[in-house]
């Protein structure tokens, strides 16, 4: 990868290599789930104490690394048998959906050998599937150590297999290095089924996306757009319209009601709800935020940590930080930026304005320019602004503060104390002309 990061590290879709892989094992329903750690260990471990997975998790470390039967020895004292099936699915492959991981469990059934293999058209560096006259599964070569008519198969296995568990803590521990990388290889237990008599079954994957692992940045960008291009594709069959579904990109959860417009250039991270109707306008960036329905968010819009009201109508080039509350049919214009304050229905913010840590009554007209000074140079203070209020263009109010219902604001003032309730309330200095002034002039340069 080039990189400090541990592979497993790296993101797809906005979660590690690794997050993806727990999710699937969550999905599948794991009693227990076991992480061989190896190359970056201590980052890889804290990574799986902070990863939120339901149930007991254990990390064991593979040191050194020699190969990926010796790295299920390092697991075996963690198995139990009372758990008959064991799972064992790769930290860099990060796509597998959880239905295929449970068809993998159930073909194994705590009986069989169940192998997850797919057809590529070109094989290179994955080992083949061995099959004999009737087909049945009789071994697994690695591609170093395949013979060039065996380099011919199109099946490969896929690095994932599901194991009867105390079959495999005893093949494994019966693993040789004799080969030519002097690895201790896991696909080596399939011949030893095949002797024992176990049963040793090929499950398909539905598609080699799911399958393809991560060992380059371009490999690791080819499955961001294989990722995107699945969480697009899903939103479409679901009846949302994307202008073009190559931009766009989802980093967490999306939810959308009916007739949703998303235009192109768009990102959605963390947890975003979209209500019925919403549009959204090109280039916008969404995180942790819902948006009721019938609200339009223009292009060029920053929201995070936001609620939106039903009919509210944001942007172009406005941004909502974290504790902003829209209510209905709130406008809030260009070059306006919100945070930790609730807009009643109506209230509009059209131009070039600041809202901090403020509430906002219904209907209010807050002009260009004005903004909230929130903060002392310590700590943070309130602004209530009743309802009706008609704040000028270019006022600063000075919080805390209190402007009470129907209060008018004049044009360039800088108010301090509380405005009452249905009063015009100007701040600012005595307009000055002074006749005979003269405007400077610029010094000549010594010659």
């Amino acid at each position: 990868m080039k990189s400090a990061l541990p592979k497993v590290l790296h993101r797809v879709g906005g979660k590690s290599l690794l997050q993806h892989v727990l999710d699937a094992a969550v999905g599948v329903g794991a009693n227990h789930t076991v992480v061989i750690t190896g190359h970056g260990a201590d980052a890889v471990e804290a990574a799986v104490a902070a990863s939120g997975v339901t149930g007991s998790a254990t990390c064991v470390r593979q040191i050194p690394q020699l190969g990926t039967g010796h790295a299920v020895q390092q697991a075996v004292p963690a198995l139990n048998p009372v758990h008959t099936t064991t799972l064992i699915l790769n930290g860099d492959v990060p796509l597998i959906r959880s239905e295929t991981a449970a068809a993998l469990a159930a073909a194994c059934g705590g009986q069989k050998l169940a192998l997850l293999t797919i057809e590529l058209a070109d094989a290179s560096g994955y080992g083949r599937i061995v099959r004999g006259s009737e087909g049945q599964v009789q071994g697994i070569v690695e591609h170093k150590d395949a013979t060039p008519e065996q380099r011919q198969i199109r099946e490969i296995y896929t690095g994932i297999m599901a194991a009867p568990t105390a079959a495999l803590a005893r093949w494994v521990m019966a693993l040789k290095n004799d080969n030519v990388q002097r690895e201790f290889y896991l696909t080596d237990i399939v011949a030893m089924a095949v002797a024992e008599g176990v049963p040793v079954v090929a499950t398909p994957a539905a598609s080699d996306t799911e399958v393809l692992g991560v060992n380059s940045p371009l490999q690791l960008a080819d499955l961001e757009r294989r990722y995107q291009r699945q969480q697009a594709e899903a939103l479409m069959e679901a009846g949302v319209r994307l202008a073009d579904p190559a931009r766009f990109d989802v980093r967490g959860s999306l939810a959308c009601g009916e007739d949703v417009e998303i235009d192109v250039n768009c990102l959605f991270e963390g947890r975003v709800v979209l209500g019925d109707g919403v549009h959204i306008g090109a280039n916008c960036v969404i995180r942790d935020a819902s948006i009721a329905a019938g609200a339009v968010i223009h292009p060029f819009t920053h929201i995070e940590g936001a609620s939106v009201g039903p009919g509210a109508l944001v942007g172009p080039f406005a941004r909502l930080r974290p504790g902003a509350e829209l209510g209905s049919e709130v406008h809030i214009g260009n070059f306006v930026e919100v945070k930790n304050s609730t807009l009643a229905a109506g209230a509009k913010a059209n131009h070039l304005a600041y809202l901090g840590d403020a509430t906002v009554g219904e209907r209010v007209n807050y002009g260009a320019g004005s903004i909230t000074a929130n903060y002392d140079g310590a700590n943070k203070h309130r602004t209530v602004i009743g309802n009706d209020v008609h704040v000028g263009s270019n006022c600063v109010l000075v919080a805390p503060l209190t402007l009470g219902d129907g209060a008018t604001i004049g044009g360039g003032s800088t108010i301090s104390k509380d405005a009452p309730a249905g009063t015009l309330t100007v701040a600012r200095a005595r307009q000055v002309s002074l006749a005979g002034w003269q405007r400077p002039k610029r010094n000549k340069p010594a010659t």
